[in-house]
């Protein structure tokens, strides 16, 4: 399942950016390698990602595996459901699940992401 709205990360984090913020979670794909998630640590409201640079973890049954930053910018908010409900990424990664909200720093660098159509020959769909 390969949204054709998002773009996506070589590191299987997709991003829906629009007027200057964007929403950040872990893909269909990355949730299913992983398995059943356990645990989400994510960044503090106000601190500054840098793109490509790790922002948080995801743990799982099968593993513990970084999450990172498709794009720069600030965290302006981080979902809260995921501190007692981390499953909800297994579930709707796409929906629920989302992780972050950044301000973006540079929309420029929406342009170093893979369309929908790249991240699916990427994981072979």
């Amino acid at each position: 399942m390969v949204p054709k709205d998002l773009l996506y990360s070589e590191q299987h984090e997709w991003i829906r950016a629009e007027d200057g913020t964007a929403i950040v979670g872990i893909t269909d794909y990355a949730q299913k390698e992983l398995g059943d998630i356990v645990f989400v640590e994510l960044p503090p409201v106000g601190e500054q990602l840098t793109q490509a640079e790790p922002f948080g973890t995801v743990e799982a049954v099968k593993a513990v595996s970084e999450i990172y930053a498709p794009v720069s910018g600030e965290v302006m908010e981080v979902n809260e459901k995921l501190d007692g409900t981390p499953q909800i990424i297994n579930s709707e990664p796409y929906g629920e699940g989302w992780m972050i909200k950044i301000k973006l720093d540079n929309e420029k660098e929406l342009e170093d992401l893979l369309s929908a159509e790249e991240y699916g020959q990427l994981i072979g769909e």
